[in-house]
């Protein structure tokens, strides 16, 4: 609904009676307009080409779960779309204000609530900041095992939205096994909770309904999460590689060993050459970091295990202090305030799939890309990050540096690469994307992953959110 005049005031008023008049902001300043983008590289991109950009009426933000029910009920009401947004770290536009409404900024509700020792359950608001509550955990013996690069920047909630990953999930798992329970306020401004704990056998699982969401079906406003001990040691290695696949290969035993470690990153030669300076070597080839932490002994015993296999595959180890370099430095290049590397074009096209298709995916989309856009002098490079008793996940991505300077040409070459590396990831038994989300950066491929099963989750959304004004023209679903 595109409301205007005492009609707009009118809906004002009421937000401001639900929030408190300063916390109802108009879109006035570049930082406030700023709210209306994330890290998406098009909307920035857009942004900087002084290209009209959709804003919302208002910024508003509540501190209490019983301010964003009112706010719902209000917008639900004069059927003006909500986009929740945290730190503002998403890659894919998930916090774009696409068809104007009010950004929700849940930043305000930043409060641990409740840290069970006892059992390692964290209980707190979605908008604590990830450097703050590790900071704060830190202080009690414990960690949130999840170590975004963005943690910086991103918010718990945040982490939840897009089923985040972070760099320590090959052994903790990422957010969506860390979670507990949500409670969130859907668009008609009830309170809901899911059960207390996630494993169970009393019907669907409904917390994974939401956890993944992003923000297209409520606002989470309270999350029970798993926490860790602080572990006795950490112990690295970096290992190099005369092939990416030998490299491959070795991760795969690692994981079919069970061998658990934290961190298993495996670089290609340009991602070893972009991502692994300062660490004392050449950082040409291909290059594995890892990471075994947990008790001394236990920890050596893995760390022993894991280089043997290592050298089974060709590998020669590199010793202890190049691995400890990239931990201490590995946050550098994501210091808030982050901007896209505007001009430079680039996506990262990243995907999981199974140990038997993932040399085939990697070498396809290498060869689309430095093949395909060899006018462009396009580049490929990846890393693979977060791996699986069954498969990995690899972090891709295409650069161009000097792309085309009119901004619906950039769009139309940005989207036309995209589209073509996703559809190798789907013809390879990949999916769209393992921790980035899916925003309306990859909403209209959607339907491709999904095939049928795509209206059952359309149906669940129109069931939930019958005006469609939750986050709409994300995760495919439009604004109806």
């Amino acid at each position: 609904m595109n409301l205007k005049g005492y009609a707009l005031e009118m809906f004002r008023s009421e937000l401001e009676d639900a929030v408190g008049t300063e916390n109802v902001l108009d879109i006035v300043t570049d930082a406030e307009k700023d709210l209306a983008i994330d890290q998406y590289w098009l909307t920035y991109m857009w942004k900087q080409k002084d290209e009209e950009l959709p804003m919302p009426y208002f910024i508003v933000r509540p501190a209490e779960t019983e301010e964003v029910s009112k706010v719902m009920r209000i917008c639900n009401t004069y059927k003006v779309p909500v986009v929740p947004r945290g730190g503002g770290s998403g890659t894919q536009g998930g916090a774009a204000t696409m068809y104007g409404g009010i950004l929700l900024d849940v930043t305000r509700m930043d409060k641990i609530i409740d840290i069970d020792e006892t059992s390692l359950v964290l209980t707190a608001q979605p908008g604590i900041n990830g450097r703050v509550l590790e900071n704060k955990l830190n202080k009690h013996g414990l960690m949130l095992a999840h170590y975004p690069s963005s943690v910086d920047m991103a918010t718990l909630g945040g982490y939840l939205a897009a089923r985040g990953s972070g760099v320590m999930s090959t052994k903790y798992g990422k957010a969506e096994d860390m979670v507990l329970s949500v409670e969130v306020v859907l668009p008609n401004g009830k309170v809901v909770e899911t059960l207390p704990v996630p494993n169970h056998a009393s019907g669907p699982g409904l917390l994974q309904l939401f956890v993944g969401s992003e923000g297209t079906l409520g606002i989470i406003t309270k999350i029970r999460i798993r926490v860790d001990p602080l572990p006795e040691t950490r112990l690295f290695r970096m290992i190099k590689f005369n092939d990416i696949h030998d490299g491959i290969e070795a991760g795969r035993e690692i994981m079919l060993s069970r061998l658990n470690p934290a961190v298993i990153r495996l670089y290609d030669p340009g991602s070893s050459k972009k991502s692994l300076k300062g660490t004392g070597l050449d950082a040409e080839g291909v290059n594995m970091v890892l990471m075994v932490d947990g008790f001394a002994d236990m920890a050596a015993l893995q760390m022993k295990k894991v280089i043997e296999i290592c050298q089974e595959n060709g590998g020669t180890d590199l010793g202890e202090e190049p691995g400890l370099y990239w931990w201490n430095t590995r946050y550098d290049f994501y210091r808030p305030p982050l901007q896209p590397s505007y001009p430079l074009l680039y996506g990262t096209v990243e995907t999981i799939t199974t140990y038997d298709k993932i040399h085939k995916l990697y070498d396809e989309k290498k060869q689309l890309v430095e093949e395909k856009y060899k006018e462009w002098d396009a580049e490929y490079m990846a890393h693979f990050s977060h791996w699986y008793p069954w498969g990995t996940m690899i972090y891709d991505r295409f650069y161009i540096a000097n792309p085309p300077k009119d901004p619906k040409e950039l769009f139309r070459l940005h989207n036309q690469i995209w589209a073509e590396c996703s559809r190798v990831n789907l013809e390879n038994g990949a999916l769209l994307n393992e921790h980035h989300g899916i925003g309306f950066k990859l909403g209209w491929l959607m339907p491709e992953l999904y095939g049928d099963m795509f209206d059952v989750l359309l149906d669940i959304k129109k069931v939930i959110d019958p005006k469609g004004i939750m986050n709409p023209g994300k995760l495919g679903f439009g604004y109806w």
